[in-house]
This record gives structure tokens, C-alpha cells and sequence, in this order.
């Protein structure tokens, strides 16, 4: 038997199970579904571009969660993006600096940054430096990673994946050299201070439909339109339910509970 109150909960739970699964099979079969393209992503163009024509490099960071952590999906996504930002270094000849606090990120953003030139048809260009991994600790990364902004005077700094204390002192430091820059993070506790100190910022769930739309993956944009499907109906429910109390009915509260 399930518990009291937490019946609504085990069914919605199925139903999204259900929701995604029909998705991904739809996506599968060919019936992709399209997302717009966010304001943020042409941003990102746009910092490379500036930074090509100043011939100062471009600063990458895909947060501080290892790929073990329960906020990994944050660093998947920001490694996505990176591999976009190194296709563009690439192609524009914009030297590129990706600092990377764990060692497991640093492996597989080492491997996307290579991969990258080389899709581009520049392996040449590649230079191991491009990837740094600068230390485990927060704030020991944190101070390696503004040395390296003021030394390399970056003229885009673009931070993409989950934050905590130290995000307010990359993007003061990003902000000090006078590049644009681009963040985005579904940390909510940073989120305020990433809004204030960047020209553009993706806000929680944009930074996996970036993802989503930067690879192009039948699965990743399936689960996209799943979530959306599933915030819309409940909203939904909420205004329903607004409505009904307004008139005296429980229904939907009732509903909830159960």
C-alpha cells in the first residue's frame, strides 16, 4: 500500500515516467521536436567575436560539480556549451582558457576541446594549455581562475554549470577586464548575483534547453519538451485550482493531498 499522502505524488511521478518515455520514443522515430534558439547562445557568438577582434582569449568554466554529484546534470551542460565555444575559438582562431576545478571534468573537457578543433579542421591549433585544472578546493580554484582572467586580460567570460560563494568573484573579475560575459546556472542560492554581474545569463532550466539545442540530440530535446508539457499542465492545475477555491471548492487541494 502507499503511504497516506503521498498517493498524488507516486501517480504524477508514473505519468512523467509515461510523459518522457512517449517523448523519447517520438524522437526516436523522427518526430523531433524544435526549441528556440536563446538570446544568451548568440551572446556567446558574439563574445567570441570580440574577442577575436581585440586578440584577447576567451575564459571557460563549467562550474565546480564533479560529474559524481547530484548537481551534475548542471556540469553536463555546461561541458555541452563548451564544446560550442570551442568549435567557435576554433574556427575564429581565438585562443580559448577553460579552467576546471575536478579531475574527472578536466578529463572529459580536455577530450571535448580536442575533439573540437579537430571538427573544425584546425587539430593544429590545439594546445594542451587550453584546459587547465587548477585545483580541488573552492576558493584555491576560485583564486587561481581570477590570477588567470587578470593575467590573460580575457575579453569574454562565459561560465556555464552550477556555482556557489565563488561565482561573484569570476564575474567581478570577468567584469574587471572589461569582457562580456555570459553565465548561467539552475544553482538558485547564485543565481541573483549572476543576473547583476553578467551581460547575459541563462536561469535554471535554460542551461539544459541550451544544451539541448547546442546538441542537436533527439533524447535531450525530447526530455525538453516533456518538462515543458509537464510545468504547463501544472499550471494548469494551479490556476484551476485557484479558481475552484475562489468559488468555495477544495477539489483540486483535495486532490493534491491525497
Amino acid at each position: 500500500m502507499i503511504e497516506a499522502g503521498k498517493q498524488f505524488s507516486f501517480a504524477s511521478l508514473l505519468l512523467l515516467c509515461v510523459l518522457f518515455i512517449y517523448c523519447i520514443r517520438q524522437a526516436r522515430r523522427g518526430q523531433v521536436p524544435s526549441i528556440r534558439r536563446l538570446p544568451a547562445l548568440d551572446a556567446i557568438e558574439e563574445a567570441v567575436g570580440r574577442a577575436t577582434e581585440v586578440g584577447r582569449p576567451v575564459h571557460f568554466s563549467p562550474g565546480i560539480i564533479e560529474l559524481t554529484h547530484e548537481r551534475s546534470a548542471q556540469t553536463l551542460a555546461g561541458l555541452s556549451v563548451l564544446s560550442y565555444v570551442a568549435k567557435l575559438c576554433a574556427r575564429y582562431d581565438t585562443d580559448l582558457v577553460t579552467t576546471i576545478m575536478k579531475p574527472d571534468v578536466y578529463v572529459v573537457a580536455e577530450e571535448i576541446v580536442k575533439q573540437s578543433f579537430l571538427e573544425e579542421g584546425k587539430p593544429d591549433r590545439y594546445r594542451s594549455e587550453m584546459v587547465r585544472f587548477i585545483g580541488a578546493e573552492q576558493f584555491a580554484y576560485a583564486a587561481a581562475a581570477v590570477g588567470i582572467m587578470h593575467r590573460e586580460q580575457v575579453a569574454a567570460n562565459i561560465m556555464i554549470g552550477s556555482w556557489l560563494a565563488e561565482a561573484l568573484l569570476l564575474t567581478e573579475a570577468g567584469a574587471q577586464t572589461g569582457g562580456i560575459q555570459v553565465t548561467g546556472s539552475a544553482t538558485v542560492a547564485q543565481l541573483p548575483f549572476l543576473v547583476v554581474a553578467s551581460d547575459y545569463c541563462l536561469i535554471g532550466e535554460e542551461i539544459y534547453a541550451a544544451s539541448a539545442y547546442l546538441s542537436q540530440n533527439p533524447v535531450e530535446l525530447a526530455i525538453v519538451k516533456g518538462q515543458d508539457i509537464a510545468k504547463a499542465v501544472v499550471i494548469g492545475l494551479m490556476c484551476l485550482g485557484s479558481v475552484l477555491l475562489a468559488f468555495g471548492s477544495e477539489a483540486i487541494l483535495q486532490l493534491i493531498s491525497k
